[in-house]
């Protein structure tokens, strides 16, 4: 090497191999999978709470309106240009025009399950949610007629009294009836206060109330008199026992707005018509209502 020149250096430099737990694409894929694992479920959870009309309906909200299967051509989307099988070449078939507008033929042809390819999507989402909300709704009134039974096994003081009760469900809603037995009546003769048994079950009952956010409506019923007659005061009777439960029910916590309906219907609907006599006729009776399902504000109705 010559006097005054500098030596000369090479620096090797080793980078490192993508930065180790530093980086941050890891993060990105696990932000992903949890997203699509996400969706997953809440797509496994739409099936199986939806019906098979609903599904429908979801469908037919989101198929384009303008594809339809034909016998034209390939069957795609430009299948209304080719060939069709009448053997004349045009721009739409009639076969394509008879598929989009099938209720041309018969507006008024096919059940709710077959109509739903008729509606708007606005009207499809509006059915949907309204058979959804019933559906939610009876499994309240099945949980809460299951719930009332099973107090009525577990508690002693209840259990005896179990045959006075009748759970079943009506048109109007979920209906729970006190009635008498022979020998076990639930009101005194001719009296409009609840006994002590009625009121044992009227508290039992307002617990499986209180469990659902329906409003209720409480009947009174009488039985006919020995000769088959409706005595006239029974109609006061029926309506007087009706206001009593009320009491009774909103002094162990049901609130009073609530409360929908309290009337008396005497002997004119008997439970057991074939023998209006019978001690099982005298009854109260309450109603779970079923609660009608919001309309859209451009329904019309």
């Amino acid at each position: 090497m010559a006097v005054g020149e500098q030596p000369i250096i090479i620096k090797k430099i080793k980078k490192g191999g993508g930065g180790g737990h530093h980086g941050g694409a890891w993060k990105v894929a696990y932000a992903d999978f949890v997203t699509a694992m996400m969706a997953f479920f809440l797509l496994m959870w739409l099936i199986n709470t939806t019906s098979p009309e609903q599904k429908r309906g979801i469908a037919d909200y989101f198929a384009p309106a303008s594809v339809s299967q034909t016998m034209s051509g390939a069957g795609g989307i430009l299948g209304g240009s080719a060939l069709g099988s009448d053997g004349s070449k045009s721009a739409g078939s009639s076969d394509v025009i008879e598929e989009l507008a099938p209720s041309s033929q018969n507006p008024n042809a096919g059940d709710s399950k077959e109509g739903s390819k008729g509606k708007t999507p606005e009207e499809a989402a509006a059915a949907a949610m309204a058979e959804a909300q019933a559906k939610r709704e009876e499994a309240a009134f099945q949980s809460a007629a299951q719930s009332l039974r099973q107090a009525l096994q577990s508690m002693p003081e209840l259990a005896e009294l179990s045959k006075n009760i009748i759970i079943d469900e009506t048109p109007e809603g979920l209906r729970i009836q006190l009635i008498d037995q022979e020998g076990r009546s639930m009101f005194n003769q001719g009296s409009a206060q609840p006994n002590d048994r009625a009121k044992v079950l009227l508290r039992a009952i307002s617990k499986t109330i209180n469990q659902l956010p329906n409003r209720i409506s409480i009947y009174g019923h009488t039985s006919a008199s020995a000769n088959g007659a409706k005595p006239e005061g029974d109609w006061a009777l029926s309506s007087a026992r009706a206001d009593a439960s009320r009491k009774v029910l909103q002094g162990s916590g049901v609130e009073a707005d609530r409360v929908y309906q309290v009337s008396g219907k005497a002997a004119s609907e008997p439970l057991y018509p074939d023998d209006p006599m019978l001690p099982g006729n005298r009854r109260i009776a309450i109603v779970l209502l079923r609660e009608a399902p919001v309309l859209p504000e451009d329904s019309g109705l």
